[in-house]
């Protein structure tokens, strides 16, 4: 199973939407909350992901971005391949 992160945030529907979809395909994932006001964490987000905005999803090192990016992968059939 492939090693998966989820920066999130609080009061955020894209990022429920994100962890919803990884928990219906049984997918373990670290989940990195960052609080909106936490300006180091923001940083570390842009830095780690290249996004600031929430979710970021990371799979096995590579940056998926937010939920526009994997729903997408999961409509193209891409998503399961990148996850198993």
């Amino acid at each position: 199973m492939a090693d998966v992160t989820v920066y999130t945030t609080e009061a955020c529907p894209f990022c429920m939407r994100a962890k919803a979809l990884l928990d219906q395909r049984g997918v373990a994932y670290d989940e990195v909350f960052i609080s909106r006001s936490d300006d180091t964490g923001r940083d570390r987000l842009v830095a780690e992901t290249g996004g600031y905005t929430f979710p970021q999803v990371i799979i096995d090192g590579t940056v998926v971005g937010g939920w526009d990016q994997l729903s997408a992968l999961d409509q193209r059939g891409e998503l399961d391949s990148m996850l198993a």
